[in-house]
């Protein structure tokens, strides 16, 4: 018997399928593309940032990779590798880890690149525009290849560059000015304490 891979022709139609298991899909022109899982490397370095940053914001701010943003254009969600949420999306997200279109913006989205040039496009490009178009106030590119971190912040109809910050710089974020991250303490394990 051949199984038939659903179409979906709205995004809430695509918010209300189940098919029972476990895996992230991105939509794409009305089909469903399986999100592979994340390099060990790149979830370590999300973690290192997940720990400091909920000692920022709190712990039910900061949400890891299973948080799914709609977006414009094609696909039509992405999930960020860290993303730190507004205080109002705690409670509009209880029963499903979604940030709609309708919904305010996050308050900053992180992603960090896997190794190759189509995830380089990927992370650099696409989904830097997608962002943008989302009115995400702050968005970093972590690049383990070259030990950067990129941050892009809203400056009135786009993103500018805050800095690319590497090796014991600080990290300097309008989002978080108090924070005092170094690019190293990001890449080197135990080095959070």
């Amino acid at each position: 018997m051949v199984q038939t891979r659903p179409r979906f022709y709205s995004f809430d139609d695509y918010l209300a399928y189940d098919d029972g298991a476990e895996n992230f899909y991105e939509l794409f022109n009305g089909e469903l593309i399986e999100v592979p899982p994340e390099s060990g490397q790149n979830v370590q370095i999300a973690n290192r940032l997940l720990l400091i940053l909920a000692l920022v914001v709190g712990i039910d701010r900061v949400r890891g990779h299973g948080l799914e943003l709609e977006v414009r254009g094609e696909p039509k969600n992405r999930y960020p590798d860290l993303t730190v949420i507004q205080p109002e999306h705690v409670q509009l997200l209880a029963q499903r880890n979604t940030i709609r279109l309708t919904m305010p913006p996050p308050a900053l989205v992180v992603e960090v690149v896997s190794p190759g040039e189509l995830q380089w496009e990927r992370d650099y490009v696409a989904k830097r525009a997608q962002y943008e178009d989302l009115g995400i106030p702050e968005y970093w590119i972590i690049n383990p290849q070259d030990k950067t971190v990129l941050v892009l912040a809203q400056h009135g109809q786009g993103f500018t560059p805050v800095g690319t910050f590497a090796g014991n710089q600080v990290i300097m974020t309008p989002q978080f000015p108090g924070l005092t991250l170094t690019v190293a303490q990001l890449f080197e394990a135990g080095s959070l304490g």
